[in-house]
């Protein structure tokens, strides 16, 4: 049995690898695989030997939770089936409201504990530049006052906002599983307790250590900083299920039915398969099926991309969720639930979401190794101290640097500027973007970009307007352009569809005079008539030419028909006397960006639900190197599959619904703003005004982001190379050398100071 769950409680990578190797060890559990960046656990397992439960219960003790939950639909004939659960996703399991509950709990303690942060500052900052006779020392009142009142919120600090990482001590105890927080909570608790000591007993003990220096404002500052860290990242993690919430709400809430002779409406869930479904103009179809009555166009953009509404009579399907824009619809429903095509495309994005492996951060790799070797270091050389020391040193003294060095470890080594190294540089990294219209959902995005080598875009409204436009007036007898258009609009001027929209558009623009009409009539999926000052006209398609047993060579219109434009028809009386081509035209810097592409050795694919002659001549006008034509949405995330098994690193550009699955599946996904929400939510990227010559300036900030972040590791981690064998005493044998504690926190403060500088010169570099 295969298995999606969420998994709530995760702090850090490893603590997907803790949960791993937990279940792992379970008899019967086949694979286990758990996406920190998703929240998201992936388990395949012999339900004869374990359950999902026992399974649950099994990381319960290490902080982690289970959200097993399964959604049921009726099928016509009563039948209950379960399936995925997407209720999550809009926060009627709770799990949203839970994630926003934790966000605002976090935000509170952000508030408060950044004054004590900045306090902390003041006070260490104060007593290192006394030391140096660089400012006077304190008065004895004023030190007084500040040495009572350190305590009392290093011991808030510590028990109200760092209670997660003293837990995480505690499951060490029990169940020696370690991971950052561990280390928080030992060097925190450490630095706490010691300081309480020293104040408590500090006469007695002076006899012993040196009690001159304490360390509340390290315990406030990590603490402080990692939460800050925490919020950041809860907040971005919130968005991840917004996708999901953005398809679903594109389903209509109720359906119209005919039940038993009478019209009733219903909510959309208790729609049976086989059931008669009325549409009225302007609304939503409820879900999908076969026409039985009724003529109208529907627009199906959300599916196919697609501008140009698709035409619907009797035996054609319909989809849930696309719009029914002109006449009534009756149609016999024959895809319910979760097997309709909108619920199979939430389904694709949720999983191809669940897949994606998060791209594991340096950090994180290094924490994985870098926890337990600080943890032994830390200790084993209190113990060198304490055993060895004291056959060189006095006991007292042995011991005191054994305390400092153990102590001193812990400090240097808490991850406060580890904890800062990416979001700060993806806060004005993306801040960077905003102001050069490109929006960034997350880091992995941004990781991803610069090594991207293959671009696969879509071609409505990514490469094109998105809008039908004339684009050609064909003369086919004594009439001029100018009348063909004023004829053809005076007509379609009654209609509502969107290739009429664009015949009257053109008209205006060219600022034509109308006619009056008479006598107008629509023929149902064929075009329209009407007369003008008694003569009657005919616009329409080709069907409308062969009931009309017009003669005409329809060679004539293949330069329209070959370019995938749309051809429509002006009849007079009976010849045509004019045909007008309407297509979705290119945006006026798409070759431009192509090319720019082609000089980053970036190839670039056209992958289209689009027929595949439209689709090459639009590529051959913009210089794309391969086409990939007629697929549909689910076919698009296979293409990108198939395209990434070739070891190749895709970003997928597109702005619709049925981009979204392959948005989701491939490595970056870039979204046009003048798209969809489920497209613009299933992207890393959003690029605002559909502009995509951003592509270029999000490529370059990829790059200048990366670079910052992996100096920022650099310097998270420089202090503490040097600094743990300083804190460790090492060289103290030979020149007498101690790293002083204050110098300890000194370099953990400036390890922050150095990240954050670093990530704000982003802000000065040109896109």
């Amino acid at each position: 049995m295969e298995y999606n769950a969420g998994v709530k409680g995760m702090h850090c990578a490893s603590c997907a690898m803790i949960i791993e190797k937990t279940l792992l060890k379970e008899d019967g559990v086949k694979s286990c695989q758990v996406n920190y960046a998703t929240e998201k656990l992936k388990i395949e397992f012999d339900d004869s030997k374990v359950n999902l439960k026992d399974l649950g219960k099994k990381i319960e003790p290490l902080g982690y939770t289970l959200n097993i939950k399964e959604e049921a639909h009726t099928m016509a004939d009563g039948t209950v089936m379960s399936g995925m659960d997407h209720s999550e996703h809009l926060g009627l399991d709770q799990s949203k409201q839970d994630k926003l509950k934790e966000l605002e709990s976090l935000k509170k303690k952000v508030i408060i504990v950044i004054p004590l942060i900045v306090f902390s500052f003041l006070v260490m900052g104060w007593e290192i530049l006394a030391t140096y006779k660089f400012v006077p020392e304190m008065t004895f009142s004023t030190s007084e006052f500040v040495h009572h009142i350190l305590p009392l919120f290093a011991t808030y600090t510590l028990f109200v906002v760092g209670a997660v990482y003293l837990e995480a001590v505690v499951r060490f105890i029990k169940y020696k599983v370690a991971n950052m927080d561990t280390l928080v909570g030992i060097g925190t608790l450490t630095a706490y307790l010691y300081s309480i000591l020293v104040i408590t007993f500090e006469t007695f003990l002076q006899k012993y250590i040196n009690v001159e220096h304490t360390y509340f404002d390290v315990t406030i500052i990590v603490i402080g900083f990692i939460t800050l860290g925490k919020y950041l990242e809860s907040k971005s993690k919130l968005k991840t299920g917004e996708a999901i919430e953005k398809l679903l709400n594109l389903q209509a809430k109720t359906a119209l039915v005919e039940r038993n002779g009478e019209r009733v409406e219903i909510p959309v869930e208790k729609v049976l398969v086989g059931e008669l479904i009325i549409v009225k103009p302007g609304t939503k179809i409820p879900v999908d099926g076969k026409v039985v009555e009724g003529y109208s166009s529907v627009d199906e953009s959300m599916i196919t991309g697609e501008s140009i509404p698709t035409d619907k009579s009797i035996g054609d399907l319909v989809i849930g969720g696309t719009i029914n824009k002109q006449g009534m619809l009756k149609f016999m429903s024959t895809k319910i639930g979760s097997d309709t095509v909108l619920s199979q495309i939430v389904k694709m994005v949720e999983d191809a979401q669940g897949s994606k492996a998060p791209i594991q951060k340096l950090a994180d790799k290094i924490s994985a190794i870098f926890v337990p070797i600080v943890l032994v270091l830390s200790v084993v050389t209190l113990l060198v101290w304490v055993i060895v020391g004291s056959f060189f040193l006095p006991f007292s003294q042995a011991l005191s640097i054994g305390l400092l060095s153990f102590i001193g470890i812990l400090v240097i080594a808490c991850p406060c500027a580890l904890g800062l190294a990416t979001p700060t540089a993806i806060i004005v990294g993306t801040g960077k973007g905003a102001e050069n219209g490109i929006l960034v959902k997350n880091a992995e995005g941004l990781e991803k970009l610069n090594k991207v080598n293959t671009i696969v875009t879509d071609k409505t409204g990514t490469l094109t307007k998105g809008l039908p436009e004339v684009t050609d007036v064909i003369k086919t007898g004594d009439f001029t352009e100018d009348q063909i258009l004023q004829i053809l609009a005076s007509i379609e001027e009654n209609s509502e569809h969107p290739l009429a929209l664009a015949v009257t558009k053109k008209a205006t623009e060219k600022k034509l005079t109308l006619s009056s009409i008479t006598d107008f009539s629509i023929i149902e999926g064929k075009g329209l008539t009407a007369k003008i000052d008694g003569v009657k006209y005919y616009a329409g398609n080709l069907k409308l030419i062969e009931d009309l047993n017009i003669d005409f060579d329809i060679s004539m219109i293949d330069s329209l028909t070959n370019k995938g434009k749309t051809p429509v028809f002006l009849v007079k009386e009976a010849s045509v006397i004019g045909v007008i081509g309407i297509a979705d035209t290119l945006k006026d810097n798409a070759k431009d960006t192509i090319t720019a592409l082609h000089k980053l050795n970036i190839k670039v694919i056209l992958l289209t639900g689009d027929n595949l002659q439209t689709a090459k001549y639009i590529a051959d006008q913009v210089g794309i190197d391969e086409v990939i034509a007629e697929v549909l949405p689910n076919q698009k995330a296979d293409k990108i599959k198939e395209l990434q098994k070739t070891g190749l690193i895709v970003a997928m550009v597109g702005d619709g619904v049925n981009d979204a699955p392959a948005l989701a599946q491939s490595d970056v996904g870039i979204a046009m703003a003048t798209g969809t929400d489920v497209a613009i939510e299933s992207a890393e990227l959003t690029l605002l005004k559909g502009d995509i010559s951003k592509i270029l300036k999000a490529i370059k900030l990829s790059k200048f982001t990366m670079s910052a972040i992996k100096q920022n590791l650099f310097w998270a981690f420089i202090y503490n190379i040097i600094g743990i064998p300083i804190a460790a005493g090492l060289l103290y044998p030979f020149w007498g050398v101690l790293l002083n504690p204050v110098f300890a926190g000194l370099a953990m403060s400036l390890s922050s100071v150095s990240v954050v500088s670093n990530s704000l010169r982003l802000k000065y570099k040109s896109l």
